[in-house]
This record gives structure tokens, C-alpha cells and sequence, in this order.
């Protein structure tokens, strides 16, 4: 799912002191044009074709690459948190034509673009920390599996200034990784924190069917101790959400007894039927709140194994959230929070892509978006759930109740409501420090 966004300015830096180079290094053989030089690079690594003609030759030639994986994660040599390190800059302030990719009519950053950024940094920041120096291209393809959380600053976020994104590997398993990334934007001669992201990332082999084994992390400090202790943190807390999830368990008394409390206060009093619904003041029915839309998935989108990008599909299905989360609310949203979003099946090039948006839950100003991923072939009508993204959004004003009406909906409004309370600290963040799409 690995994807080229705008990534104009890679700077390997120290991982103590970080070094802000203003001309991109020679490490990596960039020339003008530094973003086609990244995508060139990057796909030199895996050896992907340029051309969408020439993909199935290209990949046909990864096949030879077998002999590079190891057997076991023993066979590979230790990597400090430090090898992986990476930043990269993105030159808003000083290149007006990159800054018009990036605008809104509001004059501010397009954080669906900023999405697509961080996948393309999380997975270039693996490769960096898997990298065979005997080897001309990886064996491995790194895909993304999760993108575990995104947590905003109270920044504002300006498209005249200068953005800065840094990244490296925290957290490693046997064939998976987690990549801390955070996002700065300058101020002054300041780069202030924008947001903190967690994603998570598997290797698989060169021709991406099956898992492969990836380098062992080395801890040199207590900081770095304590990154990798919360990554297992990390680890186990999202298999315990997956152990109790609505799909596989019950409600808790808890739920249960919210959801009857809302089903009786929709109950008609003039007829004292269970079939006779009315919506309490100022509510909307949860079926009212969707929205739907189409993409159809142009080579243009796909990533170096030929599949498409999960930037984009994060990008499209951010924007289709965001745009539900405006209809409901009658304002601007801003966005304050992402987090579990599950890539359970890779989009092929060709596939119908529909996103299907709907808030399942509501607080005060706060709208919890979710937003189905489903891709389907040109041939065949059976529809296949690629993803299923969760967005926490803050309005300009109160926002109305979303009320459930079936059992379903019910479940929806519940596993809204979880994630919601998961977000870290909503009440802290002020709408003049947040996004727009």
C-alpha cells in the first residue's frame, strides 16, 4: 500500500542532534526535482517499474530476490532506533506550486494530504531500518497494516510555512513494526509540534504473499526503553479491543443500559408502542447521517507492488468523513483525532472503490465518523470490505444527537462511542489549533 506523496526534502539526521541540511543530501542521489528523485529511489529499492506497461516484468523480477530473506529473525544483524531515523521537509513557505497541492478554499492544510505523507514516510522509515547493504534492492515489501493513532497538538497549521516530518522504528516483532512520526511546522525559527502518529507495519516477501522476517531493535536508552515498553503496551491493548469488539461480544451492562435508555426516550407517549418512534429535540435518526461516494482506481493511485496507495485511500475516505461530519454539524469541522484504522485487503488497480460515511456518535461538539471501505471488480458485483476508518472531528458549534433506530445502529453507536472515549483528552483542544481537510 505503499504510495509517493509529496515528500520533497529527505534529511538523514543524527538521532541526538538533528541536522537541517538546505540542499538534499547525496545520500540518497537527489537532483532538482527532489520529489520525482524520492520516487525513483524509492522505487529502486524494491525495483518496481516506473511504467505501468512494464509492472508485471518488474515484479516477475522480485521472484529472484528470495535468496536475500531470512530464515529466521536470528539471522539478522540488531538495528538502534537511530538507523531508521529519518525527517523530511516540506517546503510550503518557499514553493508556492507545492502549497496549491496542499490549500483549501479556507487557506488552510489539506490534512488528507497529510495522511498520504505519513504512510509514504512510515514505510520508507522500515526499509531504512531493514536495509541489506549486500543487496541493490529489498527483498522485502513493507506494507501498512494499521494506523494505531494520530494525535493533534494544539498548533495551528499554516500552508505559507514550512513543514516538518520526522519518523523512526520503535517497536518490533518478528515481521512487524511500529513507526513513531511526528509532524512540526515552523514558526519563526521554530519547528513547534503539529501532531504525534502511530502506524504499524508488516514485511512481507519480495512478491508480498507471505511474512518475512524482519532486524531485532536495539535499546541504548531509557528513553528508548520506554518507547519500546509502550509499543508492547500498544500491542496489547489493541488485542484486547479486538477481543471485546461489538463483532464478537456482547455490549457491557453498561452499554446495554444506554442504549435501552435511548430507545425509550424515541418511544411516541401519545400511543405506547414499541413500533412508534419519535426523535427527542434537537436529534437526527443515525440512517440520516450517510453519505456515499465512488472512485474508480486509476493506475495513477497504485503503489510499487501495484496495488493502491493507502494514503489515498485514507486521503478519500478523510475527505468523505469530513464532509459528513459538515453536513451533520452545519459548520466546519476540524479534525482532532484518527486512530484504528485496519487495512484487512489490499485495493487492485481496477477495483470500484466505494466509501460509505456515517456518524455514530455525537458529544457536545464532537462528531464520531465512520467511514466503510469497499472495493469490487468492473466484472463481478460481489462487494469486498477493504477498510474501515474512524475520525473524531470538533464542530464550531453543539451538534445535534444521532439516535439509532435498529439493533445494528445501535452496535455502530457503541463502538462510536468507544473510540471516542479512547481519544486522548478531548476537552483540551480549542478549534483555533485544528484541521481542516
Amino acid at each position: 500500500r505503499w504510495g509517493f506523496a509529496m515528500l520533497p526534502r529527505l534529511v538523514l539526521s543524527s538521532w541526538a542532534q538533528p541536522v537541517y541540511l538546505p540542499q538534499p543530501p547525496k545520500v540518497l542521489g537527489l537532483q532538482a526535482c527532489a520529489t520525482v528523485a524520492i520516487r525513483d529511489k524509492l522505487r529502486e529499492i524494491v525495483g518496481a517499474s516506473t511504467n505501468w506497461r512494464d509492472h508485471v516484468k518488474a515484479m516477475e523480477e522480485r521472484k529472484l530476490l528470495h535468496s536475500f530473506l531470512a530464515k529466521s529473525q536470528d539471522e539478522l544483524p540488531p538495528r538502534r532506533m537511530k538507523d531508521s531515523y529519518i525527517e523530511v521537509l516540506l517546503p510550503l513557505g518557499s514553493e508556492p506550486e507545492l502549497r496549491e497541492k496542499y490549500l483549501t478554499v479556507q487557506n488552510t492544510v489539506r490534512f488528507g494530504r497529510i495522511l498520504e505523507d505519513l504512510d509514504s514516510l512510515g514505510v520508507l522509515t522500515c526499509y531504512m531500518h531493514n536495509k541489506i547493504h549486500s543487496a541493490k534492492m529489498s527483498p522485502l515489501s513493507i506494507v501498512t497494516a494499521l494506523v494505531d493513532k494520530i494525535d493533534m497538538c494544539k498548533k495551528s497549521l499554516s500552508p505559507e510555512q514550512d513543514i516538518k516530518f520526522s519518523g523512526h522504528v520503535s517497536w518490533v516483532g518478528k515481521t512487524s513494526m511500529e513507526v513513531k512520526m511526528q509532524m512540526f511546522q515552523l514558526h519563526g525559527d521554530e519547528f513547534c509540534p503539529v501532531l504525534d502518529a502511530t502506524f504499524v507495519m508488516v514485511a512481507r516477501d519480495s512478491e508480498n504473499k507471505g511474512p518475512a522476517f524482519v532486524n531485532p531493535l536495539i535499546l541504548e536508552s531509557p528513553e528508548e526503553e520506554e518507547l519500546f515498553r509502550q509499543g508492547e503496551l500498544n500491542k496489547g491493548r489493541r488485542i484486547a479491543f479486538s477481543s471485546t469488539s461489538l463483532l464478537k461480544m456482547a455490549p457491557s451492562a453498561e452499554e446495554r443500559t444506554t442504549i435501552h435508555e435511548m430507545f425509550l426516550s424515541t418511544l411516541d407517549p401519545k400511543t405506547i408502542s414499541f413500533r412508534s418512534r419519535v426523535l427527542p429535540p434537537n436529534a437526527v435518526w443515525m440512517e440520516n447521517s450517510k453519505l456515499k461516494s465512488l472512485e474508480i482506481c486509476h493506475p495513477q493511485e497504485r503503489n510499487i507492488f501495484n496495488r493502491i496507495f493507502g494514503g489515498f485511500l485514507m486521503r478519500k475516505a478523510y475527505e468523505l468523513g469530513w464532509a459528513t461530519a459538515c453536513s451533520f454539524g452545519g459548520s466546519r469541522p476540524f479534525v482532532v483525532a484518527v486512530d484504528d484504522i485496519m487495512f484487512q485487503k489490499p485495493v487492485e488497480v481496477g477495483s470500484l472503490l466505494f466509501l460509505s460515511s456515517q456518524v455514530c456518535f455525537t458529544q457536545n461538539n464532537y462528531i464520531q465518523v465512520r467511514v466503510h471501505s469497499e472495493v469490487a471488480s468492473l466484472q463481478e458485483k460481489e462487494h469486498t470490505t477493504t477498510n474501515v476508518f474512524h475520525f473524531t472531528f470538533m464542530s464550531e458549534k453543539e451538534v445535534p444527537l444521532v439516535f439509532p433506530k435498529t439493533y445494528g445502529e445501535s452496535m455502530l453507536y457503541l463502538d462510536g462511542q468507544r473510540h471516542f472515549n479512547s481519544m486522548s483528552g478531548p476537552a483540551t483542544v480549542r478549534k483555533d489549533h485544528l484541521w481542516n481537510p
